[in-house]
């Protein structure tokens, strides 16, 4: 196979699987591990183990510790400390010591003096490591990354990504005698505090320098090619030093976070490291035996069991013992289970390991990794069962919501409490109107809370915690959140609970608007379209256009894009200014003996009349953007948009009939 039809294959099953895989919403990583077992020599054999896509994929490794050594913050560990180096620190040993506990013994059960303390702690080391990639992904997805478990877990994962960095200095060496060992390992210990004490000095002093000159240039690709540049040559520094090439990539990382150009390179980053860790992924499934998959199950699947159990156990009790409640123990020990992808990385570092033996190890990683999404996903129902105080925290939560927006009535429920819901609870204080706020994060709920703001600790997604924030007695509820996965949840819960209660959701941009229409958003805010519309404002006003000209394309803007804004209701004043040509809103009441009561709105047909149904008032509630479906009933009032001569016609059709 040539380099053209490897290419071709490898991007035509990844973009199919991935894209499958996003649709189920699973870490498209999992989708990258089944394209190589499928596509691999132990599976339909449509592409053999490859040294070209080998060498790529040592690249994908490159760019993930570059990003990780981006992301390096002396500021955030410190922050973090408590849990980076305490729980992460004892997670990652204790796991250690214990595979290491459990290897020996296996060994001595079996006769295989390679069976040793070596391959222990090499293997100890591998199956410590949790996937970063999966859980971050889904934290975020769930929105749990200020939840005090998602805190914990980010502190593990980045102990984890820093206990890379000796480990692929250790394992290497683990596989000779005892006494060579200890000069490897002492040999390679003093070359990394070298190598990286010199990049460090001089690096610090060099590489703001060197990037304000590359700037000066102005131009993208110049930029580009020297984050290339950097990241490639520091990893070159260390391979010929004897290290490996991912050291000298987190290097470059740690140097390049230390300067003003740390978000653009980011960015400029970001899609070569994708690539080339799906890439990775993918020769990690390549190296996936099926047939051993099959006939060694037997083998498999204790050591998958054995991994999750002892992990689970490990980060538990761990967990306990530095004070975290047994809920959030719990959902770390479920979260951090599973192996993650900088096991295959040290898995390619141990020299000297039996094939069945790492072939065995790969399909416990791999297998792991796939269950991980569906293990958090039930990781609730474990914590209810398994934790006694956790009906109580979340009682005393629903209960502190409740005695809040107890007295209240015919208020505003803010889900999400960041910028954009604290900027509409000040617009509403200032208009005298009640609201309670719901938002996740312990920190600005505390701040919040203390500087007299009405906002308490609730996961606005619960149903139980929007009805104890009064929604059967509110008047609006307005989601600030921009996650639009969780928009969708508070929607449902709205919807279900009261069907009439109206419904601003923020949008990120114009790909939700329909989403979260059809979830029953009463209106959908985007944020892409109000910038817009400013910006264009600003520019149409001072390139000398009329004010009043402006502010009337943007009114018409948003009245064609927000239902709520079209049209309005003209009074005795209006009449002087009013114009054929000006759309307004009129309302018709269909008391009995109306011809229009039974009528669907289809059946009627006044769009043929040149007008809209925008609303229709029922016992008190308001639905707006009627269906065509919607039949009259007596006592409706049914809101009318369009022209003077049309409405006329079309209050003829609801009394009189066609």
């Amino acid at each position: 196979m040539n380099t053209l039809q490897l290419i071709l294959l490898l991007l035509g099953a990844s973009v199919f699987v991935v894209v499958l895989f996003r649709r189920f919403n699973l870490p498209p990583v999992l989708g990258y591990l089944l394209v190589g077992s499928v596509i691999g020599p132990h599976a339909f054999d449509l592409m053999h183990e490859d040294a070209r896509a080998e060498h790529l994929a040592e690249f994908g490794v490159v760019f993930l510790m570059f990003s990780i050594g981006l992301e390096f913050s002396l500021p955030r560990l410190y922050t973090m400390k408590r849990t980076v180096f305490g729980l992460g620190f004892l997670q990652v040993a204790v796991t250690m010591a214990v595979v290491m506990l459990v290897t020996l013994l296996a060994g001595f059960v079996v006769g295989n003096a390679g069976f040793n303390w070596q391959m222990g702690l090499a293997l100890g080391g591998v199956l410590a490591m949790s996937s970063t990639a999966v859980l971050s992904k889904l934290l975020s997805e769930r929105m749990e990354l200020d939840a005090p478990h998602g805190r914990d877990i980010i502190g593990v994962l980045l102990f984890q990504d820093l206990a890379i960095v000796p480990l692929l200095i250790l394992l290497p060496s683990l596989s000779m005698p005892p006494d060579e060992m200890l000069e490897l390992v002492g040999l390679a210990f003093l070359k990394a505090i070298g190598v990286m004490a010199l990049i460090l000095f001089f690096g610090q002093r060099l590489m703001r320098k060197w990037f304000h000159f590359v700037a000066r240039a102005r131009s993208g690709e110049i930029f580009v090619l020297n984050v290339l540049l950097i990241t490639l040559a520091l990893a070159y520094v260390t391979e010929r030093a004897g290290l490996s090439l991912a050291l000298g990539a987190f290097v470059a990382g740690m140097l390049i976070s230390e300067t003003e150009y740390k978000i653009q390179v980011e960015e400029d980053i970001r899609p070569f490291r994708d690539v080339l860790m799906g890439l990775f992924f993918v020769t990690i499934g390549m190296k996936l035996n099926l047939d051993i998959l099959l006939k060694s199950w037997w083998a498999i699947l204790p050591v998958l069991a054995a991994l999750l159990a002892v992990k689970a156990l490990v980060v538990g009790v761990v967990a306990r013992r530095l004070g975290v409640s047994s809920g959030d123990a719990i959902r770390d020990a479920l979260w951090l289970c599973a192996g993650g992808e900088f096991g295959f990385v040290l898995l390619g570092e141990i020299n000297g390991i039996p094939g069945e033996v790492h072939q065995v190890i790969l399909s416990t990683l791999v297998l792991s990794m796939l269950i991980a999404p569906f293990i958090v996903q039930y990781s609730e129902r474990a914590v209810t069962r398994f934790s006694n105080s956790e009906w109580l925290l979340k009682s005393m939560q629903i209960t502190q919501v409740a005695a809040q927006s107890m007295a209240t009535e015919k208020h505003a429920i803010i889900c999400g409490f960041g910028r954009h819901g604290q900027f509409l609870a000040r617009f509403l204080q200032q208009e005298n109107i009640r609201y309670i706020a719901l938002d996740l994060d312990p920190e600005r709920v505390r701040s919040a809370a203390a500087a007299g703001e009405n906002v308490v600790f609730a996961d606005a997604t619960r149903r139980e915690a929007l009805i104890a924030a009064g929604m059967q007695r509110a008047n609006v509820v307005a989601i600030s959140i921009g996650d639009a996965h969780a928009t969708e949840r508070i929607l449902h819960c709205v919807r279900d609970s009261h069907p009439g209660l109206p419904v601003v959701a923020r949008a990120r941009d114009e790909r939700d608007f329909e989403r979260l229409s059809r979830a029953g958003a009463t209106e959908v805010v985007s944020e892409s379209l109000e910038a817009s519309l400013m910006l264009t404002s600003h520019v149409l006003a001072l390139a000398g256009l009329p004010v009043n000209q402006v502010l009337r394309q943007v009114q018409d803007i948003r009245g064609q894009r927000y239902q709520l804004l079209r049209g309005f209701y003209h009074g005795m004043d209006d009449h002087c200014q009013e114009t054929d040509e000006e759309p307004r809103l009129y309302s018709v009441l269909l008391e009995a003996g109306a011809q229009g009561i039974g009528a669907t709105l289809a059946e009627l047909a006044l769009g043929e009349l040149g007008c809209e149904v925008t609303a229709i008032r029922r016992r008190g509630i308001k639905a707006t953007e009627p269906t065509p479906d919607s039949r009259l009933e007596t006592g409706d009032v049914v809101v009318l948009l369009g022209r003077s001569m049309d409405l006329v016609a079309a209050e003829e059709r609801l009394l009189r009939g066609i």
